[in-house]
């Protein structure tokens, strides 16, 4: 039904002169076949649709990678996908099996005491979450040199995510609209940094 809306909606705005994309993200992947037999649904549907409004539309198929499974195995994930999508909120409670619910409850006295740097939730777990995110970046594009990368949620408006997502080679981020212009100014931060890294100069942004 869902991809059904997705695809009447994009062909009917292609009928209306507009230039639409779709890019159908399916959730909470855990395995290559799993979103295969998605895919095959979602395709089903689109070519049915299109058929019905008689255009040509282009679309995209990925996958919302929030399970350490997926990107452990991302080499054969991205064999059925356009694209990846990090969800890092759900990333992070599965890698370090914390509850969004509990935190709160003692993630500060973690910090306190030294055992985590930072409220996980809010910036990424650079050595444990972050490997995961940099080992499932490897071996998608190992399998396809195109897959386009990026994350979903709240990290996506951190400044130090977004230059470790930078750094590891994701396209893009996303997050609330009200994290956005931290987020743009980050992301530029960071794309000069490397920048003047690669000419060997000091970047004062």
């Amino acid at each position: 039904m869902q991809a059904r809306a997705i695809f009447e909606a994009a062909c009917e705005v292609t009928k209306q002169g507009i230039k639409v994309i779709p890019e159908v993200m399916i959730p909470v992947v855990m395995e290559a076949k799993e979103l295969a037999h998605q895919r095959d649904i979602v395709e089903k549907i689109a070519k049915e649709t299109i058929r019905k409004y008689r255009i040509k539309i282009k679309y995209m198929i990925g996958t919302m990678i929030e399970i350490p499974r997926a990107a452990l195995t991302a080499d054969e994930v991205a064999e059925v996908a356009d694209f990846f999508s990090y969800g890092t909120n759900d990333m992070t409670q599965t890698t370090l099996g914390f509850s969004r619910d509990d935190v709160a409850k003692f993630v500060p006295k973690y910090i306190e005491l030294g055992i985590l740097h930072d409220d996980p939730f809010k910036t990424i777990d650079i050595d444990g979450v972050g490997k995961v995110l940099e080992t499932g970046i490897k071996l998608g594009r190992k399998t396809n040199r195109n897959l386009e990368i990026g994350i979903c949620g709240e990290h996506g408006g951190d400044p130090n995510s977004i230059h470790f997502c930078h750094k590891i080679g994701m396209d893009y981020v996303s997050c609330s609209p009200y994290r956005v212009p931290i987020a743009r100014l980050s992301a530029a931060h960071a794309a000069l940094e490397e920048k003047y890294k690669r000419k060997g100069l000091a970047a004062t942004v």
